[in-house]
């Protein structure tokens, strides 16, 4: 999966942005309050929609008149409308899938107003089926999806209800193998990953038990890290070739069960004999170990979202960690990143680059690809430093 494009309406400070030819790897600008932790929160708003519903999401922001951007009329309506690839099995080419989430409220209650979740198989021509397509907790769903794109095949219909009008239809019909799109959309949904690492839960000494991904506060990582040590070594010592680069002083790290069945982290320094576990090592070294794992996950997020990665990280790691980023976004999962580092935007390309900005009160997302002058300045300098030199137009306070 790789997201295209990103369409918001009336959500916090987003009148109505849209964001264009997102790479596998982007990064986002912005000075406080420009709306960059709003734009990450989309994605935490849509999994605590999946898992719960569209009020919980709603309520968990402080309800509707908080979520709905100020100045909103009655009757607007809160808008998503994400484009991505999806590759398919029996193909080369992944075609462009568009999801439509219309949020409004009728009599004090939150309802979908619509949900579409459509597709044009292959390159040709015509109309695009809607495999779902909902409005206020009914629709119907495409049920001979596998006919679709041959000739004089129509659409076959099955009407369906939620048992709710806040509830996603992706989220019921999604464990239906029927549904085959949008049991696959649901699932990626599912895996979408918004990091909340937390250094002093990274700490832990966790309970003996199988993890096999890090969670987004990152309270497993010693279970994890034995997993990958027991299940995909030739992973696990990748990551310890690389310590030595990535945490100075580090040579080595090992997860150890200890007689009462706990796990817990040993860190080697290459100047004292005896290793030392997790809760006597510095902030940046739990930080640092707790991306190499997460970036080797055997199971890629198809999406990763990381605010502020610089945070407890010696400036000299950023670029290191930014190339362990694109490594990872190479290998299939698409991240989103935002910072307020300029070593770490040192190591982009310049399409791989945008920044948010006020217009008259609401927030844009600009590429820096699209302001020429910068493009031709990439050329030749690292784009951290025309960031810091006010060469990026409206990146910075002034």
């Amino acid at each position: 999966m790789k997201i295209e494009s990103i369409a918001i309406k009336n959500f916090g400070v987003f009148k109505e942005v849209t964001v264009k030819n997102l790479p596998k790897m982007a990064v986002f600008l912005g000075t406080n309050g420009s709306g960059k932790s709003t734009f990450f929160d989309v994605f935490g708003f849509l999994s605590d929609a999946l898992q719960h519903n569209v009020t919980v999401a709603v309520n968990r922001r402080g309800g509707f008149s908080e979520v709905i951007s100020r100045e909103s009329k009655a009757g607007d309506l809160i808008t998503f409308e994400i484009k991505f690839r999806s590759p398919q099995p029996d193909s080369d080419y992944a075609p462009l899938v568009t999801y439509l989430l219309e949020i409004g409220r009728e009599n004090g209650k939150i309802v979908i107003n619509r949900e579409i979740l459509k597709y044009r198989r292959g390159q040709k021509s015509g109309q695009p089926w809607k495999f779902l397509n909902f409005s206020r907790g009914e629709g119907y769903a495409v049920t001979n999806e596998s006919e679709y794109g041959k000739k004089g095949v129509k659409e076959e219909r099955d009407f369906q209800k939620v048992s709710s009008p806040d509830i996603l239809a992706i989220k019921g019909l999604g464990q239906f193998e029927k549904f085959k799109v949008i049991s696959s959309f649901r699932a990626m949904l599912e895996k979408w990953y918004v990091s909340d690492f937390k250094i002093e839960y990274g700490r832990n000494i966790s309970d003996t038990g199988i993890a096999n991904h890090l969670s987004v506060t990152g309270d497993n990582l010693a279970q994890v890290s034995k997993y990958i040590y027991d299940e995909h070594r030739e992973i696990f010592d990748n990551i310890l070739e690389k310590l030595p680069k990535r945490i100075p002083g580090i040579s080595k790290v090992e997860a150890a069960e200890t007689e009462d069945g706990r796990i817990i982290l040993r860190f080697q320094d290459r100047n004292f004999k005896d290793p030392f576990i997790a809760r006597y090592v510095s902030d940046g070294t739990i930080k640092m170990f707790a991306y190499m794992i997460l970036l080797h996950d055997p199971e890629p997020h198809p999406l990763l979202c990381i605010e502020e990665p610089e945070n407890f990280l010696h400036p000299d790691l950023l670029l290191q960690l930014c190339e362990e980023i694109r490594e990872y976004a190479q290998r299939g999962g698409q991240v989103f990143i935002s910072t307020h580092s300029p070593d770490f935007v040192n190591g982009l390309d310049v399409d791989e680059l945008f920044f948010l900005i006020k217009e008259k009160g609401f927030s844009v997302i600009k590429a820096a690809s699209d302001d020429r002058m910068v493009k031709d300045l990439a050329k030749e300098n690292q784009l951290g430093w025309l960031w810091r030199n006010h060469y990026i137009k409206g990146a910075n306070l002034s």
